[in-house]
This record gives structure tokens, C-alpha cells and sequence, in this order.
């Protein structure tokens, strides 16, 4: 095996360690907490990665999927009974069809309009949550959401074994969206995305390939606000409102778009940088703003496209020496 297959194996395989003895490591309930979080907003930035990323397209509307993920997943369990196990495939597919019809109408539009009809969408989602109190709660939220019921003998109610659930559905998310780029399908989107023109031109059919990312895009979102639901307990309007959107989105570009480690990079960096400034959580769009701008302008492929630019460089030089 060539020095580059094992940096990239080093790569890999450094991080999943480390994630694996993380708890064990810090031995603080609170940084297993926040790193939970972590994990399962990173899950929903992938999905927006894969709309924005993979085909162009900018959807407003991501928290919004998020949030509805999260209530069908809080009202089946807490209000219905519904084991944790059938209701966030139920989430899923809800979130999914909804994804679908959404999509049907807002891809009618293009790039500014596309943005601003989901962004149309995202606050009417919001709207709908906090209205509709006997079903959501209201502006209160849901409370009392149960954690994730056993499989066997694994038990999910500790912060520990939550922290590896969430840790495994975010490996099982990054592999997903993986498999997907390396695919037929994959291609395709980048096609549509380089030039929807071409792509029309070779017989690819644009409008069902976003259609099918904005789809994915939902789906990833809700099997996070799932998972959010279940781990917090609870869950409000805020978690699928507009800011929050931004907010993954700026994990995703401080990150790098198109990039597979950028969600997970920036989602990690940013809201590990948040917790350790709390004391300045009123000027987080101040800290945000220019920490973006550069990044921006310094590694416009994000921080994961700038350590993927080194490691080529590295392997490169190596090769020629």
C-alpha cells in the first residue's frame, strides 16, 4: 500500500477513533452533550450540502424539515406511543412525500426565486407549528419526547449510549451521501449543477434530478430533528425556523461546500467555538460574520477543501521526488 492510501486510511481512521473514545476521554456529560448535538445537526448540514453542493440549489426551507422531522417524531412517541423505532421512519417518509410536493412547485423557479419562494416556505412551516397548538404545543413546544427505547440488550436512555447512536446514524448519514456521489446518480446531480444546459443537452432530465436532491435533501433533515426530538426531550419552533437555517448554512461554507468531511468540520468547529464563547452568545453574528468572511475569501472551497488541497499537494511532492 502506496504512503497516500495510508495517509488517507490515517485519514479516516484517526477521527473514528477519536469519536469512538471521545466520552471516555473527557469524561464530561456536558461536552457528550454538546457534541450529540453536534452530531445530529452535522446530520441535517449534510442534507443541505447535498442540495446546495451537489446541485446548486439553495433551499431556505432546510430547518423547517428539520423541525417537522423532530415534531412527528416528538407527537408519535410522546402523544401516540409510538416506539422511537417505527416513528422516525415514519418521520422519514412524511417529511419526504412533503419534500416532494414542495418541491414540485418550488422548482418551478430557479436559483434568487428558488431561494426566496423556500425561504416563503420555511416561515410558513413555523408558522403552522406555532399555531397549531393543540398538535405542537404552540410557541411552549413539545416536552417529555422519550428517549430512543431499547434494541435488545442495548439500552439508549444514558447520555453515553446516545452519544454513540447519534455517532452511528452520522456514520451511516456520511456513508449514505458517500455511496451517493460515487453513484450514477451522483454524477448526474454534478452534471445539472456544472451546467443544467449540458446536462439537458446529453438527455439528463434537470427537473427530476433536483427534484430527487431536494427529496434526499428533506429526508436527511428530518432524520436529525428525529434524532433531536428523541435526545433532547424536547423540542420548540425555534429549532425549525429561518435563523437556524442560516445557521447551517454557515457550517456548511465555513466547512466547504461539495466537500464530504465540510459538514461535519464546520458544524463541529463552529458550534464547539459557540459553546466556549457563551459568555458572548449576543454577539454571535458578530464573531459568525467575519470568521465567514474569511473564510470565504482566504478558502473559498471551505476548511475541508483547503486541508483536501494540502494533502494533494503533499501527496504530489511526494510522488516526484
Amino acid at each position: 500500500m502506496g504512503s497516500a492510501h495510508v495517509r488517507r486510511a490515517v485519514a479516516l481512521g484517526v477521527p473514528l477513533v477519536l469519536a469512538i473514545l471521545f466520552p471516555l476521554l473527557v469524561n464530561n456529560p456536558y461536552l457528550v452533550s454538546v457534541a450529540v448535538s453536534a452530531y445530529v445537526t452535522a446530520i441535517a448540514v449534510y442534507g443541505l450540502n447535498v442540495m446546495l453542493g451537489y446541485t446548486g440549489q439553495l433551499s431556505l426551507a432546510h430547518a423547517g424539515f428539520y423541525g417537522i422531522g423532530g415534531y412527528t417524531v416528538g407527537i408519535l412517541t410522546s402523544d401516540y406511543g409510538f416506539s422511537f423505532w417505527l416513528a422516525l421512519p415514519i418521520a422519514l417518509a412524511f417529511t419526504s412525500l412533503l419534500g416532494h410536493l414542495i418541491g414540485l412547485a418550488a422548482l418551478r423557479t430557479r436559483h434568487d426565486y428558488f431561494a426566496i419562494f423556500t425561504l416563503a416556505v420555511g416561515v410558513m412551516i413555523v408558522i403552522v407549528i406555532e399555531r397549531w397548538e393543540s398538535l405542537t404545543g404552540g410557541t411552549d413546544g413539545l416536552i417529555g419526547i422519550p428517549a430512543p427505547g431499547s434494541i435488545g440488550p442495548l439500552s439508549f436512555t444514558s447520555l453515553n449510549s446516545q452519544y454513540y447512536l447519534a455517532l452511528a446514524f452520522l456514520v451511516f448519514t456520511i456513508y449514505v451521501v458517500w455511496s451517493l456521489m460515487h453513484s450514477l446518480v451522483g454524477r448526474t446531480f454534478l452534471a445539472v449543477r456544472n451546467s443544467e444546459e449540458l446536462a439537458r443537452a446529453v438527455g439528463i432530465d434537470a427537473g427530476r434530478t433536483h427534484q430527487l436532491s431536494f427529496v434526499i435533501s428533506a429526508a436527511l433533515a428530518a432524520l436529525g430533528g428525529g434524532l433531536y426530538a428523541a435526545f433532547s426531550g424536547s423540542i420548540g419552533p425555534d429549532v425549525g425556523d429561518v435563523p437556524m437555517t442560516f445557521n447551517m448554512l454557515v457550517y456548511l461554507m465555513i466547512g466547504g461546500v461539495a466537500s464530504l468531511p465540510g459538514p461535519l468540520v464546520g458544524t463541529i468547529l463552529i458550534m464547539g467555538l459557540m459553546q466556549a464563547l457563551q459568555a458572548f452568545q449576543e454577539y454571535t453574528l458578530m464573531i459568525l460574520g467575519p470568521i465567514l468572511i474569511l473564510v470565504v475569501v482566504f478558502f473559498p472551497g471551505g476548511l475541508a477543501g483547503q486541508g483536501k488541497v494540502l494533502f494533494e499537494r503533499l501527496t504530489r511532492r511526494e510522488a516526484d521526488q
